[in-house]
């Protein structure tokens, strides 16, 4: 009876499954009530085998939201390894499938991790800005994603959110509770061997451009809905930043 279960994260207990689906429940009723979040394209992820999924990052609100609405199977998700630093807050995590990653440089431990799971037919989310924007942008993706993504050689689906850094931006401790909304929407899934046909760095590019004209999409979805009051004018209004400048 267990099986359907089973099949959302192999290699998993059944106490595991259950804690993970009882979170993931849980946080996206409450954040579909706070937020009036309207999950677009959940239906493109893949409900087996292995898939990379890749998202923007606005806020700590960003895993939840990306993988708590995934509702066909189970997510894993690179965190930063300083989340992982207060015992309580890391074991949490940890039982929510997460795996630390150096926040400086390349931490081939992590990479490898990831591998091995998407190896055992997860889902694995991962965010490769790197760091929250700080003011709704997207920033240039770190190149060493572009590693996984080659390695990993199974589909890859980008996917992008909106309205968060509004709800809970870098310069606030606390979040937002009330009178902000929130944008996501799942993309199609992606082949590995036409993602990677002109290399890794034009993945890259790639996943970029359609994860960022999607946001803006998002964007001017959400402010059609407000009259224009959210998300707040600002350089999220324009396309992705690069340094300082924004891209061609």
């Amino acid at each position: 009876m267990f099986d359907r279960l089973r099949a959302r994260h192999p290699g998993s207990s059944i106490p595991h499954l259950l804690f993970y689906a009882f979170c993931r429940s849980a946080a996206a009723r409450v954040l579909r009530i706070l937020y009036r979040i309207r999950p677009e394209g959940r239906e493109h992820v893949p409900a087996t085998g292995p898939v990379l999924l890749v998202a923007n990052h606005q806020s700590f609100f960003d895993p939840p939201i990306v993988g708590g609405f995934v509702n066909n199977r189970h997510t894993d998700f690179i965190a930063r390894a300083g989340l992982f630093r207060f015992g309580p807050f890391g074991r949490l995590i940890s039982a929510l499938n997460s795996v630390p990653i150096a926040e400086q440089g390349g931490d081939t431990a992590a990479m490898k991790e990831a591998l091995r799971r998407l190896g055992e037919g997860k889902a694995v989310l991962i965010f490769p800005e790197g760091s929250r924007s700080p003011d709704g942008a997207m920033r240039p993706f770190k190149r060493g994603i572009s590693v996984l993504v080659k390695r990993a050689k199974c589909p890859v689906l980008p996917a992008a959110i909106e309205g968060v850094h509004d709800a809970w931006p870098r310069s606030r401790s606390r979040p937002h509770f009330f009178g902000y909304r929130i944008g996501l929407r799942y993309g199609l899934p992606i082949e590995h061997a036409e993602l990677m046909k002109d290399g890794p760095d034009a993945a890259l590019r790639r996943l970029e451009r359609e994860i960022d004209a999607m946001r803006l999409e998002l964007r001017a979805e959400l402010r059609a809905r407000t009259g224009g009051r959210l998300p707040a004018p600002g350089p999220g209004d324009g396309p992705m930043v690069d340094d300082g400048h924004l891209s061609e």
